[in-house]
């Protein structure tokens, strides 16, 4: 058996909690009503009492409740595979590790805003392949490409400040390491990629925009006569914010200060990514609301032409939700037309005796 929305099974949760309400609200009606009268006096007075029916109730609203919350789950059964086109566009993410990252100008920093921007990314791709790319003074290749979003993650959430020492913002470099994972060598050969240049291949830069090491623009131009978009999305304020200093229990022990003593300021540069956007046919998005940000980029990556990566087997299965639900439906209207309270001008005792005789 298999679940379309397993998660949803969480609400089973709330079963356990109908029942301490039940035996909750039993003993304090017990609780009044023997404040008011004697035992036998009770049963004198509520001469039609049941016992059973309440708890029959009890437990029909629990299992009505119960096949509903596994109805809206999608029960699945049978796994069928089926062969289908595999088609979509190279991506190479090249992510900003410098240390201006660490400023918290965007909760919970710059460094987990990008990463939450890079996973609702993943989590709207289809059979993208994608590939990680950090830098810092350099970019190095995290990942080559892969359509693995799981094992993207996995890398994801490893990257921190600490794994370039040489600090500053190459982007041009990034743009050159992201050209590589796409198939362009430039060290064997500058002027033929080992792919034939088209519409199927875009790089997304996620930084701040302070760019102090190389020649950006030129990186995004020389990338874009390749037929390879670039995209940028910046990540802090422009109005700035200090870089903190933080020790290995997550407290802020110092700012970050430069040659002088002075404390360090850092400002996200939109102009710069602005116009490497620009240079690289792409557009700048601001992570101000990761969802609208990658919202945006998707958009604009809609415009290039998907690619046909060979074929893959999926996962095809048949949803069985009507049963769970006609099962929780079934219960549910059970459970109104029996009442806590004995008919009695229906004796199933007396019936039985009569038939007896």
């Amino acid at each position: 058996m298999h679940f379309e929305h397993i998660k949803l099974l969480w609400l089973l949760c709330v079963i356990p909690l109908i029942v301490i309400l039940f035996y909750w609200k039993k003993r304090r009606h017990s609780r009044l009503l023997h404040s008011f009268a004697t035992q036998s006096m009770i049963g004198r007075l509520q001469p039609d009492a049941s016992r059973r029916r309440p708890f029959i109730k009890m437990v029909l609203i629990c299992l009505g409740v119960g096949f509903l919350i596994i109805a809206l789950a999608n029960p699945q059964r049978g796994s069928v595979l089926a062969e289908g086109e595999q088609r979509g566009i190279d991506m190479a993410i090249c992510l900003d590790i410098s240390n201006s990252m660490m400023a918290q100008d965007m909760k919970p920093s710059r460094m987990e805003r990008s990463k939450q921007v890079v996973k609702n990314l993943l989590g709207k791709l289809g059979g993208d392949r994608v590939s990680l790319v950090i830098f810092a003074g350099r970019a190095y290749i995290e990942m080559p490409l892969t359509n693995d979003y799981g094992a993207t993650k996995m890398f994801l959430d490893q990257i921190s400040t600490d794994l370039i020492n040489q600090q500053g913002t190459a982007i041009g470099d990034a743009i050159a390491k992201g050209m590589a994972t796409l198939g362009y060598n430039e060290e064997e050969d500058n002027d033929t990629p080992e792919w034939e240049p088209n519409k199927s291949r875009a790089i997304i830069i996620i930084s701040d925009g302070e760019n102090h090491e190389d020649d950006a623009l030129d990186a995004a131009k020389k990338a874009a006569d390749q037929g390879v978009m670039i995209c940028t999305i910046g990540i802090g304020s422009p109005t700035g914010s200090q870089i903190p200093v933080i020790d290995r229990n997550g407290k802020v022990t110092d700012w970050r200060k430069d040659m002088d003593g002075n404390v360090v300021t850092t400002k996200l540069n939109e102009q710069m990514l602005r116009d490497i956007a620009s240079a690289g046919n792409g557009i700048y998005t601001h992570a101000n609301n990761s969802s609208n940000a990658v919202e945006e980029t998707l958009k604009q990556l809609s415009k290039l032409n998907s690619q046909k990566f060979g074929t893959a087997q999926f996962a095809s299965y048949e949803s069985q939700y009507p049963y769970p639900l006609a099962a929780g439906i079934f219960f549910l209207i059970l459970e109104v037309f029996i009442f806590e309270r004995r008919n009695p001008r229906i004796n199933f005792n007396k019936l039985i005796r009569r038939n007896m005789k």
